[in-house]
Formats: structure tokens, C-alpha cells, sequence
């Protein structure tokens, strides 16, 4: 990898799969813009390898793999693995239904980080959200422990996402992050962007006091700086991501902008139509030590 140019974000969040097997009815990330222009809505295996070399060759030092849910993409290992040879940081976000025993086994070498997602301990909070398989199956308190004793068992860092909403902000949480003990704990307030999640949006949203609410119920674990909050405005137009049919995109304006296609256009062209805010990635913590080790 060579060096980035100064001012560019050096992480990128590649949202290669758009296929859930959840129905979150908050997400950001449906991408139906990706579908109008891909018959299958991503990048076929070949065309995300070659993106991944684009994104080494650029200088990027981290990637991380989500979608959708990105253990249901067929060639996941493949590109992890690929990402890995290429010198980066290697993470994936996950719900955990689909860490078998056979993919945190053969993936170890390769993968460095597992974000788990967990939004809830609660099954009919998590119904209620649509957090749950196919909209109607949560996962229990139980088998959230057994995902986080597997990916400790192979030694895989651990990062737990969760998204502070209207039927979850009241919760507390202390019982299963103390028993996870990840070493980074992302808590977002949940984001409105236009043109995604406006169906049912309005149902989810709250506002500064109560996602501080949330934050407040855990402060030990943020004064501990194991808990990074996040709210609407330091997500914006911090995070470099890429979207399914292999586009940056931003969020800065409270919807998706596109940039032109990257193995179209070249990374350099792409990157800079997106302007996006190297300032406000370090300010809400994107810069920490990815590399260091166990």
C-alpha cells in the first residue's frame, strides 16, 4: 500500500452486499439505488477484488466489510482474505446469525475485527424494530453470548454496534457489554436519511436528550472509553463508505450522494467528488490503534 494523500480519511466502510436476513425498519442502507443500476444490485466477485486492490493501491489502511448482511455474500472470505493480503485492517459488521464455527475458523487469519450488532436485549423490542430474522425471529440474550464466546474463542477482536432509538433508549445494557467486554463500544443515534428509511422512520427517531438518556444510563463504560457515541451530526459526512455497485457516497446533506463509478472514474476522481470531512472523522474518534495488538 502507498502512503494516502493528507486529509483523506483512512478508513472505508465497503457496503458490498445489500441482501438482509433481518428487517430493520430504521435502516440506513437499503440501497435501492444500487438495484436501478445492477441487475443483482452489487458487484460481481471479480469487480469487488478489483475495487479492494483500488482501495489498497490508493493508500486506505482499514477496511470494513457490511451490507445487508455481508456473511450471506457467497465470497465474503474471498475478499477479507484479498483485503488482508493487500496490508489492510481487516473488519466485518455483522448480526451473528451466520458465525458458524466453520466461517470464524477459516476466516481467522484473514479478519482481524467482528462488529457485532446488537441494538437490544430484549426479544419484543427487537420484533418491534425489526431487528430480528426475517423480521420475526430475535436473537436471545443467550445466543448473543454464545456468538460473543466464539469470537472470542478464536481470538478475533470485538467491536458491538448498537443503534439508540425510540424503543430502546430507556435500556440498559450493562449486563451484556460487561460480559463482552469489547474493546470498542459504538452507540448511534439513530439517523433519518431521506430516500431510505422514511417508510418508518418517524416511529424510531429521538431527539439529543433522550439518546443522552442512553448514554447517561451507561457513563461508566464512557468514561471508561469503552463507549464512543455518535449522534446525528458527527455521523454526517465522516465516514467514507461504498455502496453495492461500488460508488463513494456521503450523507452530509441528510440523504445519499453519489459519487461517479470508482473502476469507472479511478479512486482519486471519486474520492475527491465526495468532499468529505477529514476534521469531523478525527473529531468523532475514527482515528484509534485498529492495528494494536491483543
Amino acid at each position: 500500500m502507498k502512503a494516502l494523500f493528507e486529509g483523506i480519511i483512512p478508513s472505508v466502510n465497503y457496503h458490498l452486499w445489500e441482501p438482509c436476513n433481518m428487517r430493520c425498519k430504521f435502516c440506513f442502507a437499503p440501497f435501492y439505488d444500487a438495484k436501478k443500476l445492477l441487475p443483482k444490485g452489487h458487484l460481481p466477485k471479480e469487480k469487488s477484488l478489483e475495487l479492494i486492490q483500488r482501495i489498497a493501491d490508493f493508500g486506505f489502511q482499514k477496511i470494513t466489510f457490511a451490507g445487508g448482511e455481508p456473511t450471506l455474500c457467497p465470497w465474503i472470505s474471498e475478499l477479507i482474505a484479498f483485503a488482508k493480503e493487500k496490508g489492510l485492517t481487516t473488519m466485518l459488521v455483522t448480526n451473528g446469525t451466520r458465525l458458524t464455527e466453520e466461517f470464524l475458523n477459516s476466516n481467522k487469519n484473514h479478519l482481524d475485527w467482528i462488529i457485532l450488532s446488537i441494538d437490544s436485549a430484549d426479544d419484543e423490542t427487537n420484533i418491534n424494530s425489526g431487528r430480528a430474522v426475517t423480521g420475526k425471529t430475535p436473537v436471545s440474550l443467550q445466543s448473543y453470548k454464545i456468538f460473543i464466546d466464539a469470537i472470542k474463542k478464536h481470538r478475533y477482536r470485538l467491536k458491538i454496534n448498537t443503534v439508540v432509538h425510540r424503543l430502546n433508549y430507556k435500556e440498559l445494557l450493562l449486563e451484556l457489554i460487561n460480559y463482552a467486554q469489547p474493546e470498542r463500544w459504538k452507540v448511534f443515534q439513530v439517523l433519518p436519511i431521506k430516500g431510505e428509511n422514511d417508510l418508518h422512520i418517524t416511529d424510531f427517531i429521538i431527539n439529543d436528550f433522550e439518546f443522552n438518556h442512553f448514554i447517561s444510563n451507561h457513563r461508566q463504560l464512557k468514561e471508561e472509553g469503552i463507549l464512543i457515541s455518535e449522534d446525528n451530526s458527527e455521523m454526517k459526512n465522516s465516514y467514507v463508505m461504498i455502496d453495492p455497485a461500488g460508488r463513494f457516497y456521503t450523507n452530509k446533506k441528510g440523504m445519499q450522494e453519489y459519487s461517479s463509478p470508482i473502476l469507472e472514474t479511478g479512486i482519486k476522481a471519486a474520492y475527491d467528488q465526495m468532499e468529505y470531512s477529514f476534521m469531523n472523522f478525527k473529531k468523532r474518534g475514527g482515528l484509534y490503534a485498529w492495528k494494536k495488538a491483543i
